[in-house]
């Protein structure tokens, strides 16, 4: 068995079978970047029937609690289903690794409902688990120089990554979706003080503005028809606003969701609040650019010194190397003929 495995080692790490893997890998991928805008779907449109799905729930549920009103039986609280689902309650595993984020996380992450939740959590338990054979595997394999100890403590630092994994990812998705609608919200502002400043109500304006963003930016467009649809069916409107400032968990959606409390409240003008929140957010755009634009130099010095400088010095000492060569290969005294006699 030993010899088995030794034999797999050293075909595996063979500079030929290397070779060969690599270009499987990159032949794969040239086929699937080929072959990506064969299967591309419609993301807006799927988004927009998630939202719709939503809509219809929300539906379900007001009449749910209006014919069940007086019922101490009747449960409108979603639950999860699937094999996640089973293995978590089975493992008590919500409770073993309770996160009080979690959902909040999730949320702003575009992941709604107790599905999610519940897939987190079985991420959590089953991913430090696999990091941990996985490493364990391979440090037996491949690690034959390395002692015990180090062995173990390579196996345990991969499974403490594999457990922080799920919170990163989630953390990654829920930063790009909030790049994404800091990017396009202040013209969804624009848009949305068009609409109002024209008459209609703000369910129409958040419906049409979700409509005409979500080329710019898909992520926004959900949120807004979401919220649309929590407007017409939750029976407080400031809790709506309120779950838009919480799913976006971006300062500008934040203070706009307060000027539309306040206005439905106080009776204040929406189109004067409106207009003063596009311009805030334009600036808080732009100072967004200006930061990144300030930290691109910093940025650059490593790539430029590593990558940039190297090939400057070869462009500009080779030409003056090799004529240096040519200056000493060539250099001696020279033989100069004599005269030939005369006849």
């Amino acid at each position: 068995m030993f010899l088995e495995v030794k034999d797999f080692a050293r075909m595996v790490t063979e500079p030929d079978f290397v070779a060969s893997v690599i270009m499987a890998v990159a032949l794969l991928v040239t086929a699937l970047t080929v072959a990506q805008p064969l299967w591309k779907t419609d993301q807006l449109a799927a988004r927009m029937r998630g939202v719709a799905t939503d809509r219809e729930s929300m539906r379900r549920k007001s009449r749910a609690t209006i014919a069940a009103e007086h019922a101490e039986k009747s449960s409108l609280r979603q639950r999860a289903k699937g094999p996640w689902k089973s293995i978590v309650d089975k493992l008590n595993l919500q409770k073993l690794l309770e996160d009080p984020n979690v959902t909040k996380n999730l949320m702003e992450a575009g992941l709604r409902g107790p599905g999610p939740v519940a897939v987190f959590y079985f991420a959590r338990f089953a991913t430090p688990i696999l990091f941990f054979i996985g490493a364990l595997t391979y440090v037996t394999l491949f690690g034959k120089d390395m002692s015990s100890n180090n062995r173990l403590i390579a196996a345990v630092g991969a499974c403490v990554a594999g457990f922080y994994l799920p919170n990163l990812i989630v953390k990654n998705i829920a930063t790009k979706r909030r790049t994404s609608i800091m990017r396009a919200f202040p013209d969804a502002l624009d848009l949305l003080l068009i609409c109002v400043e024209s008459g209609m109500s703000i369910e129409g304006a958040f419906l049409r503005v979700g409509q005409e963003i979500g080329s710019s930016s898909i992520e926004l467009a959900e949120e807004l028809s979401l919220t649309n649809a929590e407007l017409a069916y939750l029976q407080d409107r400031r809790v709506a606003y309120e779950n838009l400032a919480k799913r976006t968990n971006h300062p500008g959606v934040k203070g706009v969701a307060t000027a539309l409390i306040q206005a439905e409240r106080y009776g204040t003008p929406l189109g004067s609040a409106l207009r003063v929140m596009a311009k805030e957010n334009r600036e808080l755009r732009m100072t967004e650019a200006e930061k990144k634009a300030a930290a691109l130099p910093a940025k650059l010095t490593v790539p430029m010194i590593v990558f940039f400088l190297p090939v400057l010095f070869i462009v500009i000492l080779t030409p003056a190397y090799i004529q240096y060569q040519n200056m000493n290969n060539g250099a001696g005294p020279k033989n100069i003929s004599s005269a030939p006699p005369p006849r």
